[in-house]
């Protein structure tokens, strides 16, 4: 009998993923074996059920690279919730007659791969490919994950829009950008669309932040492009910041409904209002007449048209995890290195503390960091030295000692 292969995809989606599909199955269907779409995840196999799966064949996916979205959907289902959800997915996979299984996705969907693969011995190979316009995952050299470029791009695009009508129409736009631990997205829509600044969690180290913090370093911007003659612009902060605020100031979190991971689900928690309305009303209190308006975006990236290089990178990958898989391997993700498909074991890949995926966070010790920061319009040290501190002050209405005590906080969050 020959080998079949299935291919599921998990979590959120990004752009690129028919590209990994489409070049999987058709160097499976060339090296002999049988291809099986697997529905909406693991939500189906959780459950035991096989018949959500269809035979993918050649000319069904030969042009489905430069479509956005999933032909397969995709669910957060969790494999892994307990170990009838467990013995389930493998069951239904035998059932399907899966000898090798390619799963699609970020670090739930791998973690869920992880425990399949543990969960049935030595009788079905799996292997991940790593997706998430979070790019949040810690690939081999640094390399982003698929969709992210994609992502970037489409939100960049927005964002200057959104630059442009600032300017038009005098006013300030707080732009949350999805990143749930990350900050990679936003600070590479910033970087990309020169917008005014970027707030990403890693900047504040380990430390709880006040929501007073975030909301004085927008204000702190504001006032620093005041005094240049400049009364618009457009700050940009990742979401993941909700789960670092203090718990006095996450409220709307902890009501947030939670995925098969445990996960809260940030799109619940208009971060963008919070912080609008907290910016607003305390420039409203120091007598600054501005108009702030909230914008979220994430969603309309997803499901993006892919870049060329989403589409040429995720053609690789499908095609190196199908020569991973029917060479003999297994328990890993496939990534590239300087070219050359390179697994990483899913082991390696663990959080020894958490036995969760590792997640791959912005440095700010990195030029990558620095040069964002640098071209960003933010109270720095030197801001509080005269006379630059005198016209700050005098721009927000207020004495320079205030505003010293207030703002100082803000040039030293990195």
């Amino acid at each position: 009998m020959s080998p079949t292969l299935g291919i599921l995809v998990g979590g959120g989606p990004a752009p690129g993923i028919n590209g990994v599909i489409a070049s999987a199955t058709i160097e499976a269907i060339n090296e002999g074996c049988r291809v099986k779409g697997i529905y909406d995840g693991y939500h189906w196999l959780a459950q035991g059920d096989a018949t959500h799966a269809a035979d993918l064949s050649i000319e069904e996916v030969s042009r489905i690279h430069w479509l956005g979205g999933s032909i397969l959907r995709t669910s957060r289902a969790n494999p892994a919730r307990d170990a009838t959800t467990l013995a389930n997915s493998v069951s239904a996979l035998r059932t399907l007659g899966v000898t090798h299984l390619l799963c699609i996705g970020g670090d739930d969907t791998t973690f869920g791969a992880a425990k399949i693969a543990e969960a049935a011995g030595g009788g079905l190979q799996v292997a991940t490919v790593p997706k998430t316009i979070d790019n949040d995952l810690p690939l081999p050299d640094n390399m982003p994950t698929f969709g992210f470029e994609t992502a970037r791009a489409v939100g960049t695009n927005i964002v200057e829009s959104l630059m442009e009508d600032a300017r038009t129409t005098t006013r300030w736009y707080v732009v949350v950008s999805m990143g749930r631990k990350s900050g990679a997205l936003a600070l590479g829509i910033c970087k990309a669309a020169g917008a005014t600044l970027a707030i990403i969690p890693e900047e504040f180290g380990q430390e709880r932040v006040p929501l007073q913090l975030v909301r004085d370093t927008i204000i702190g911007s504001m006032i620093k492009r005041r005094v240049s003659g400049h009364d618009h612009g457009v700050a940009i902060v990742a979401e993941g910041l909700i789960e670092r605020l203090q718990a006095a100031d996450s409220q709307p979190l902890q009501s947030a409904a939670r995925d098969a991971y445990g996960n809260a689900r940030l799109s619940e928690v208009d971060l963008a209002d919070l912080l609008s309305n907290s910016v607003s009303a305390s420039l409203q209190e120091m007598g600054l007449p501005v108009t702030v308006v909230g914008k979220e975006i994430g969603y309309e990236l997803r499901c993006a048209k892919p870049l060329a290089f989403d589409v040429e990178y995720t053609r690789t990958l499908g095609y190196g995890a199908v020569r991973y898989l029917l060479s003999g391997g297994s328990g890993a993700m496939v990534s590239l290195r300087g070219g050359k498909v390179t697994p990483v074991t899913l082991q390696e890949m663990l959080d020894p503390q958490t036995a969760r995926i590792r997640v791959r966070m912005v440095d700010t010790k990195t030029e990558a960091y620095e040069v964002g920061r640098k071209y960003m319009i933010r109270l720095e040290l030197d801001d509080f030295t005269e006379p630059k501190l005198t016209a700050l002050a005098t721009a927000a209405g207020m004495k320079a000692q205030a505003f010293a005590e207030r703002f100082s906080a803000m040039s030293i969050a990195r």
